[in-house]
């Protein structure tokens, strides 16, 4: 595993949409909280209750197709719209969008821990 990026891959029985696979998923129970789908930018990704700004769970679609049976679950940043600008303009501070203790605090430790547990969730769902 790289510093600070963390990546599970499953492969589904069927072939979904992210939006899809979102219905499919959006009544279930997961240990990182309730999925919801999350525009951002040009994409629509499946996102989880964010720990913080920077350690947040994701789900998103691989491959270039509309519908895939491959699916990255992955620690990233709080997504959606607005958090773009944080992303984008790094602070003054530090010159960097985030400090280097926000890749390996407790949070991010949490967050590397439920992308594991979130995907071991999702392959017993037998999608």
């Amino acid at each position: 595993m790289a510093l600070c990026v963390k990546i599970n891959n499953i492969k589904a029985q069927n072939s979904y949409s992210i939006e899809s696979f979102y219905k499919a998923i959006k009544d279930k129970h997961f240990s990182a909280g309730v999925p919801s789908l999350t525009k951002y930018g040009a994409a629509s990704v499946i996102t989880f209750p964010a720990i913080d700004s920077q350690n947040q769970v994701w789900i998103m679609k691989n491959g270039l197709s509309t519908e895939s049976h491959k699916f990255s679950i992955q620690k990233s940043y709080e997504a959606g719209l607005d958090n773009i600008e944080k992303i984008t303009y790094p602070d003054s501070e530090n010159h960097s969008s985030f400090g280097f203790d926000s890749i390996i605090n407790d949070n991010a430790k949490e967050c590397e821990h439920l992308v594991d547990i979130t995907a071991k969730e999702l392959l017993k769902l037998n999608l």
